[in-house]
């Protein structure tokens, strides 16, 4: 009895053993050079997180004086896995630097994974951006040093602002047939709004749903052929993600949001809002541009 005692007391101990965790291989000091920012190491989850408070914002929510503490810091957490790192991060952005800082973090090789609110009624109004990548340690810390600069250098109201124009969709006069010819989808004009609508298919609750359920593609177009508006919703697989935000971004289009609309389906769709100013024509590249990068 006793030897069985002993036996399994050092089983747990060895158990105790196999299961901590190993120490990390990643060099916080060069993460700290690459990235431009300070972090800590959290020697239990052997990651190491870098922050940058944004100190230079002035922000209410409801009269409420918002400072970082209260969820305005950007954060980016590098940790070890099978021989590469990871990182993960939140950015902290005001409407107008989000596209030329989403654009500064594709370019540099990190995944957008989100953008959207986590406030109501804030002044200035901010949104919020996840990033994300698996690679070299440097190659990646370099990448969010980028994406930090750039929100640094669109600060204070430097950002180049949101595309905007005069139009009232009662007085469009697109000429419907050159959308129609770019995406290669007929749509319906309503009330000045031209919408082409492409559906998809997803599973939830053992039952296929699809285009009426909210499953789709979508684009809608008002003004002239000379200056018009599209605004919009992709519908996407996760591996699709990246592609469709790369066209839109390289085509001059605004990305407003990036969600879910939808739990537990199979595939998991992913929904992306964007907007854009421009010639009816150039707009509706843009939009094809990124359907092309689409496997449906």
């Amino acid at each position: 009895m006793r030897t069985a005692i002993v036996g399994t007391a050092i089983w747990g101990l060895c158990s105790v053993a196999l299961a901590a965790p190993p120490k990390s291989k990643l060099d916080p000091a060069q993460i700290e050079k690459l990235t431009g920012a300070t972090g800590q190491l959290n020697e239990k989850e052997a990651v190491f997180k870098v922050s940058v408070a944004r100190t230079d914002l002035k922000v209410t929510v409801g009269r409420v004086k918002m400072t970082p503490p209260l969820g305005l810091t950007s954060w980016a957490a590098f940790q070890e896995v099978h021989g590469k790192t990871m990182v993960m991060g939140d950015m902290v952005m005001t409407e107008e630097q989000v596209n030329p800082v989403m654009s500064a973090a594709l370019a540099a090789g990190l995944e957008v994974t989100a953008l959207h609110n986590h406030f109501f009624g804030d002044t200035p109004k901010i949104m919020f951006m996840h990033i994300a990548g698996l690679g070299d340690q440097d190659k990646l810390a370099a990448a969010v040093g980028k994406v930090l600069t750039a929100i640094r250098d669109t600060s204070g109201g430097r950002a180049s602002g949101l595309p905007s124009a005069d139009i009232d969709p009662a007085k469009s006069s697109l000429d419907t047939s050159k959308i129609d010819a770019v995406l290669g989808v007929k749509g319906e004009l309503a009330k000045g709004v031209y919408k082409v609508v492409i559906g998809r298919t997803t599973k939830m609750h053992a039952a296929e749903i699809g285009n009426t359920m909210g499953v789709n593609t979508w684009a809608a177009f008002a003004g002239s052929d000379a200056q018009a508006v599209v605004d919009g919703d992709f519908a996407m697989t996760e591996g699709e993600l990246q592609g469709v935000l790369k066209a839109l971004r390289g085509a001059g289009l605004s990305i407003v949001a990036i969600h879910n609309h939808m739990t537990m389906e199979t595939p998991r769709i992913v929904f992306l809002h964007y907007w854009g100013i421009g010639g009816a024509a150039d707009l509706a590249k843009g939009v094809k541009a990124a359907l092309d990068t689409q496997k449906r």
